[in-house]
């Protein structure tokens, strides 16, 4: 018998792929194939801004609780900084924003700082100095996407950046796609197209084309393009950072359901979430249908807390109760987050855990996961949290956020550090003290979420045992710190002004809380700048500003094409008015493609009116928009009738109709 070591090596092969193929031998095992990742990173998105937390009654999110059901919620994932880019800058290098030097969100201007440097002086109603931010993410750093790119992934950057332009775009940090190409802080003019990008333009086809629906698009793209290897996704969200704008129609809806007495009551915010949460669902219904998703790791995460000092709808765009303060400040508020990781097979779905977290941390867990090693001398300020994946707790002492600004938002401190260690957080104050001294806030946030009773003179031995943790903390990353202002003056200092502030731009005539939904009078709803009521048979609409406008839904809707809305009115406000409808199945509620405007007397005298149209489908609701200034507004006799004069409708004072 011929021994097989002695057959001709063609001969060999052959034997051998026969033997698999009759099952004689098995089949070689090839080595599983490297998982793809996805890491979703959300702009300005509160720790109260979505229904993982049963915070909000008004937000709705279903595809990130969709998410959660899939992996792990975190309850304490804490942002590398209350602002973005230094947040950003951590996510990409596993550094903190003391390390690296990007403290402020300021690479978007025009000068170039690699360095961070300490400042002499400063103004004289201010006990420290503040440092200068580096305002690139340096190229030296090896990236998490040059890792990625490194080690066989194809690697795709869509959303902000906010890291810098060339030579320091995506493009030029380990990325090999980067869409849409935009160092700006935020998305160019509006969300709902047309945009201001420099080369990316909305579909022609989608004339109000939203901005994050368009980013989902081109990230849907790139993983059908490269199921044929893996892939790193880096979708980080425009949304829902300003300017603050969205889907006409989701606005409309939300602004049905505002409740007065919630503190979350922006419905263009409410609009801009729903949004965002549409582009997640897209997401993973695209790694549903690829047939990837079991092979996928997602990270889901925000880049600060929740915006609350800006003004939109009357009102700042959120609330995080019952969190303390939001973007761009020390407390919770600012810095605490929706945290979700998914890895099937490996993370329990539907699992949670109270571990604290931080934004450096994603880096050191994918290399884990993954089973790629470090750079030679690489370090991470971050840690792996994969024993917090597996269920079990973080070997961490402390978590360290370095903030040392003080921008004028509501909730602002002068430029602080604090430390996270186990129940207690710390907050030390550069310089605030007597003396030259550190001031100190101290929080048991087990007791004290809201971070209301600070425990700092109560507690003066923990507070030197946290606040060593600080000093040794800025002295291992290097951090540029505030210095003692030699030009202090204490006579203009103000201590009762920290922390106040008036919504950005409202100045002191900051606008009146948002409107309440009104009751419906005689079956209509007041909309904009308008109250309804009824007196003596007439609809009253009180007018205080420039968009006053009542809207009422069919009871039935009208199948009719040609239709006419008559009625009459007096004014003694000013400007055209404009009559709306909705129709079935089409959206917005109410638009401008759907209207008719008309010119009205401002006489004080009524006067009938008659506003046709022709419908292409049944017809559910009108609006009245009787002008477009402040003043007092009667209606009456207001009926709708087909085209040859057909009753259809007739409103009557106690709202109902024949």
């Amino acid at each position: 018998m011929t021994h097989r070591s002695m057959l001709p090596p063609s001969l060999r092969l052959a034997i051998l792929i026969c033997m698999i193929v009759v099952g004689i031998l098995p089949a070689p095992v090839h080595a599983e194939s490297k998982p793809n990742v996805v890491l979703i990173l959300a702009d300005d998105l509160g720790w109260s801004d979505t229904t993982l937390f049963g915070t909000t009654s008004f937000y709705k999110t279903p595809n990130i609780e969709r998410l959660a059901k899939r992996g792990m919620t975190f309850t304490r994932a804490y942002s590398s900084s209350p602002l973005c880019s230094p947040t950003r800058a951590s996510v990409l290098t596993g550094l903190s924003p003391a390390r690296h030097g990007i403290t402020s969100p300021n690479c978007h201007l025009p000068k170039v700082t690699l360095a961070a440097t300490a400042t002499d002086t400063g103004p004289p109603n201010q006990k420290c100095t503040i440092p200068s931010s580096v305002s690139r993410l340096n190229t030296d750093y090896y990236t998490l996407a040059e890792m990625f790119h490194d080690n066989g992934y194809a690697t795709g950057h869509f959303g902000k950046w906010h890291l810098g332009a060339e030579p320091y775009s995506p493009l030029e940090q380990g990325f090999d796609v980067d869409v849409p190409h935009h160092p700006g802080p935020g998305p160019a003019g509006s969300y709902v197209a047309p945009w201001k990008f420099k080369d990316f333009d909305h579909d022609p086809d989608i004339p109000n084309e939203h901005i994050e629906d368009r980013m989902a698009k081109e990230a849907v793209a790139f993983i059908e393009q490269h199921t044929d290897k893996p892939f790193f996704l880096n979708y980080w969200m425009f949304s829902v950072h300003a300017p603050f704008d969205a889907k006409r129609s989701l606005i409309d809806k939300y602004r049905q359901q505002v409740d007065p007495d919630n503190t979350q009551r922006s419905p263009t915010y409410a609009a801009m979430v729903e949004s965002m949460d549409d582009a997640v669902g897209t997401l993973l219904d695209t790694l549903d249908r690829m047939g990837v998703a079991e092979n996928t790791i997602i990270v889901f995460a925000s880049d600060n807390g929740g915006n609350m000092y800006n003004e939109i709808d009357g009102t700042s765009p959120t609330s995080n109760t019952p969190l303390r303060g939001g973007k761009a400040t020390m407390y919770e508020g600012g810095v605490r987050g929706p945290a979700i990781v998914v890895y099937p097979d490996h993370i329990k779905p539907g699992s949670r855990s109270d571990e604290v977290i931080q934004s450096s941390d994603f880096y050191p867990t994918l290399l884990e996961l993954l089973k790629i090693d470090a750079q030679p001398g690489q370090n991470f300020d971050g840690i792996s949290i994969v024993p917090a994946l597996e269920g079990q707790t973080l070997d961490r002492e402390a978590i360290f956020t370095y903030f040392p600004h003080a921008p004028g938002v509501p909730d602002w401190l002068p430029p602080s550090v604090s430390v996270h260690a186990g129940d207690w957080k710390l907050i030390r104050i550069f310089y605030g003290g007597d003396k030259g001294r550190h001031d100190y806030k101290l929080f048991n946030l087990t007791n004290d979420i809201g971070e209301v009773d600070n425990l700092a003179d109560r507690q003066p031995d923990r507070v030197r045992e946290l606040d060593e943790l600080i000093e040794q903390f800025l002295t291992d990353t290097n951090a540029i710190v505030p210095l003692p202002n030699p030009k202090f003056d204490p006579s203009k200092f103000r201590p009762e002004l920290i922390g106040k502030a008036s919504l950005k731009g409202t100045g002191k005539n900051s606008k009146s809380p948002a409107r309440s939904r009104q009751k419906t009078v005689a079956g209509w709803q007041a909309g904009g700048t308008c109250q309804l009521s009824l007196k003596d048979g007439l609809l009253r609409v009180a007018s205080d500003g420039g968009d006053p406008h009542l809207s009422y839904k069919l009871p039935v809707a009208v199948t009719d094409r040609s239709l006419v809305l008559t009625f009459t009115m007096s004014s003694n406000a000013a400007g055209a008015g404009q009559v709306f409808w909705q129709e079935q199945g089409v959206t917005p509620t109410f638009f401008r493609d759907r209207s008719k405007p008309f010119d009205v007397q401002h006489d004080g005298i009524s006067h009938e009116y008659s506003i046709a149209w022709s419908a292409e489908h049944p017809v559910l609701a009108v609006r009245i928009d009787p002008a477009t200034a402040k003043g007092q507004i009667t209606l009456s006799n207001i009926r709708l009738t087909t085209g040859d004069g057909r009753e259809v409708y007739r409103w009557k004072v106690q709202g109902t109709g024949r």
